[in-house]
């Protein structure tokens, strides 16, 4: 390791963990600073690398969905963390949901067993004079924002995220809720998912107490966008569609949730035989099957309140919570001003940035983005140019977006085949549409790994 070049690796999380291993075994020496424990973030709960915080599913992993395609992709280009992902797996359906603790242990094994990494419990304050990756994450320490902000000459963007409460196992009421998946689509007999049925009186009921029940209280610059929803400036601030929190989504409309979260379509109540008004569902959050989540149930809601008022959804009248919902801010970058496709900074060969920072939404976009970081690093260390995906990928297509999405309309983004380039041909059918993406895509990551290497 002595003559090997240098890389450091601000921030050990999602995108970070994937960055230093792709440049570690491409021969990079890395040096990878976490600043957990030493500095905590209010919303991670340990001090392990690529710990997931607001919720344990990776979202789709059908092979015609976007997000199956780009975790397609990921796997196909040698991804360590969607591998830790596949070996961690807890049963949700068609998504790929983990044991969040078995999911974060892999990995920091791997990265701590990998001879070309040492990793660093310090807070990094400054931008690296050294190549470097910053893969600070959405909740980057306020010196190094501080820093950012010097280094482009703006202050950042940012939206507010929520996590779902966790509910212990053994405290759910069996007796009224029922095992399934939607339309029958599991891994188990049985069903993948926990129910909550509720009838319309129960619905109305707890829509009421959701409404009225006090939450945290935010700044004052914060309260009109969460009440106007996605996408709406106030000052630097935005929030995202998919992060609001579940009773401000039910201040939308009394049948918002309904038509939401808690839509029934797809099953039915064996007590009943019939298909309820609203089903809350629960996802397995461990491999042992002791941990619940809440599916999004995102929540600003005081402690207390959510106690009262999630013990209203039937079958969780006496729910013991091993995590309550929480809200924290999620910071990134204007990077159609100050990235490029390769995620190099635009004035600046050698240092990346990689993750939720970029303005990329979910827990793949932000590993998919970590790899091309971490691989294109390692290239420029090594005097090979940096690869630029082609747009026919998903993740081409992401680095894209983020990099030429007009200022008017730059928001976070996932994986969706809205960002892609259209197909040769018009295809009617949705299912064959995507079908058709999917195809293309891995193709044309094919073709570009025959030439990449």
């Amino acid at each position: 390791m002595a003559n090997s070049p240098k890389l450091i690796v601000v921030g050990g999380g999602l995108a970070g963990s994937e960055a230093a291993w792709q440049a570690a075994k491409r021969g990079v020496a890395v040096t990878l600073y976490e600043m957990r424990p030493k500095v905590t973030t209010g919303a991670h709960v340990s001090d392990r690398l690529a710990e997931l915080v607001c919720s344990n599913s990776l979202g789709s992993d059908l092979p015609d969905r976007a997000a199956g395609v780009l975790k397609a992709e990921l796997r196909r280009m040698g991804s360590l963390l969607m591998q830790a992902a596949d070996e961690s797996a807890v049963p949700a359906g068609g998504a790929l949901a983990v044991d969040r603790d078995i999911f974060a242990q892999k990995v920091t094994a791997a990265l701590e067993s990998h001879p070309n990494i040492t990793i660093v419990r310090e807070e990094v304050a400054e931008i690296p004079a050294e190549p470097a990756i910053i893969a600070s994450g959405p909740l980057t320490s306020n010196r190094l924002s501080r820093a950012i902000a010097a280094l482009t000459g703006q202050e950042h963007l940012y939206f507010y995220d929520a996590i779902a409460p966790i509910v212990v196992a053994d405290s759910i009421d069996m007796s009224i809720c029922f095992r399934a998946s939607r339309y029958g689509r599991g891994e188990q007999e049985e069903g993948d998912y926990i129910n909550c049925p509720l009838n319309r009186e129960e619905y109305d009921a707890f829509i009421e107490a959701l409404v009225n029940a006090e939450r945290i209280e935010l700044h004052d610059f914060e309260k009109p966008v969460l009440e106007s929803g996605a996408g709406v400036r106030a000052g630097k601030g935005k929030f995202f569609e998919g992060c609001l929190p579940i009773e401000v989504l039910a201040r939308r409309g009394h049948d918002a949730l309904a038509f939401g979260p808690l839509r029934p379509v797809g099953l039915t109540d064996p007590r009943t035989g019939r298909r309820p008004y609203a089903v809350v569902q629960l996802r397995q959050d461990n491999l042992a099957g002791t941990l619940y989540n809440i599916v999004g149930f995102q929540t600003n809601l005081k402690f207390g309140e959510q106690r009262r008022v999630l013990r209203m959804i039937p079958g969780l009248e006496h729910a013991e919570f091993a995590r309550y919902g929480q809200m924290h801010r999620n910071t990134f970058l204007f990077s159609p001003a100050l990235l490029r496709p390769t995620l190099q900074f635009h004035n600046r060969d050698d240092l990346f940035f990689a993750g939720q920072i970029t303005g990329v939404e979910g827990y793949v976009g932000n590993i998919a983005t970590g790899l091309l970081a971490g691989w294109n690093a390692a290239r420029v260390l090594q005097g090979r140019p940096p690869l630029v995906l082609p747009p026919e990928t998903m993740l081409g297509a992401l680095c894209h977006y983020i990099t030429h999405a007009s200022a008017a309309d730059f928001q976070p983004m996932k994986a969706n085949y809205g960002i892609v380039p259209p197909l040769s041909r018009r295809i009617r059918n949705k299912r064959e549409r995507y079908a058709a993406y999917a195809r293309r895509s891995l193709a044309a990551l094919e073709a570009f790994l025959a030439q990449a290497r």
